[in-house]
């Protein structure tokens, strides 16, 4: 037994189950938990909107201080790049935006009633088909009818509650410059701060776990930005070629939704798909071929020199984290599962590694 006690699978086994003894009892005392969860959940939003602009702008703050710039400069000059870009998105690409987002709300009854229309002609001339099928499709698009002229009649309550959210969303804004200051400042001493609590050759495991998972989240947070920018701008780009009506709201859209991967580029062209319907019918074949373009510059020429294989996920596994996490959490599942699942998959590796490592006893 005392052999058996000592072996490192064993010793896993045991705190696998000490784990989930413990997930367990935490779930039947949660109401102690309530108010902690609560508190998190206020704070989550600006210290996750701080911690992606800190990865976005350490290089900067690093390379300013290459050139001996003192940190405290280094970090002025981030904060006056950052108003900068605002000034200019809030100047320029803003009214543009919400000048073809107006016209785009106002065009969507029309928009109905001639899909209503093409769908008509389309059933008219398909009687062919068995009468189960031609039920199930008037079924199909009376629903559909019926969520689309929802929409347009809630149009109102939509954009009422859109603005209120908008309004704390500014107030939670507020806290994000002061969690980015301080990440930047003092970022570099959470390690050390860390690893003080252990023995020295726990704390240089500690340390590399540390590395490992600061690596992989600036990779993915860099490369992710910078390649949703690119594609924005490839969007943009083609669908002012081909004439695309809305085509900056329709590339910032594309832009958005990009940073979901997999799911992203197919997201993004529905809407683009949609409005070239009610143009040229030519115009949804070039709006496809300008994704399609836009997805296989991105996906041979600028992820793989922005992220490389720092994450190293299979498109499979990439496909079932979406699909779970879209099910389970929504659309903040979609955000999060990648960067989340890479994080875990460090964190395993680490301690794989550091298992195999040490000898048996």
């Amino acid at each position: 037994m005392s052999t058996l006690i000592h072996r490192k699978w064993f010793q896993s086994l045991i705190v696998a189950i000490l784990v989930f003894i413990l997930i367990w009892m935490i779930s039947q005392v949660s109401f102690i938990f309530g108010p902690l969860t609560k508190y998190i959940g206020a704070v989550a939003f600006p210290f996750i909107a701080a911690g992606v602009l800190y990865y976005v702008t350490r290089p900067i703050v690093l390379f300013l201080e290459r050139y001996k710039v003192p940190r405290f400069l280094a970090i002025l000059t981030v904060f006056g790049i950052i108003i900068f870009v605002v000034y200019l998105i809030s100047t320029f690409i803003a009214p543009i935006a919400q000048s073809q987002f107006t016209k785009l709300i106002d065009n969507w009854p029309a928009m109905v009633q001639e899909v209503e229309y093409l769908v008509s002609i389309w059933q008219s001339n398909q009687s062919i088909l068995p009468d189960q099928v031609t039920t199930t499709l008037e079924d199909m698009q009376d629903k559909l009818f019926a969520n689309l002229q929802d929409l347009a009649v809630n149009a109102t309550s939509i954009i009422v509650t859109a603005i209120s959210s908008i309004v704390q969303f500014l107030f939670l804004l507020v806290l994000v410059p002061f969690f980015l200051f301080y990440m930047l400042k003092d970022g570099e001493k959470l390690k050390p701060f860390l690893m003080q609590f252990f023995k020295e050759r726990k704390a240089q495991s500690f340390g590399r776990l540390l590395n490992g998972i600061d690596s992989t989240l600036s990779a993915f947070i860099q490369g992710q930005m910078l390649v949703s920018v690119c594609v924005g701008i490839l969007l943009y780009i083609g669908y002012l070629i081909v004439g695309l009506p809305y085509a900056l709201s329709l590339a910032l859209f594309g832009m958005i939704t990009n940073v979901i991967p997999f799911a992203g580029p197919y997201l993004a062209v529905i809407p683009a798909l949609l409005v070239a319907m009610f143009q040229n019918p030519l115009t949804i074949v070039w709006v496809i071929v300008i994704m399609i373009i836009a997805q296989q510059i991105e996906g041979n020429l600028i992820s793989p020199n922005v992220m490389g294989k720092a994450l190293s996920l299979h498109p499979l596994t990439i496909i079932t984290l979406i699909l779970a996490a879209g099910s389970i959490a929504g659309f903040i599942g979609l955000l999060f599962v990648i960067p989340f699942y890479a994080v875990v998959k460090t964190i395993v590796v680490h301690f794989y590694r550091e298992w195999l490592n040490e000898p048996e006893i």
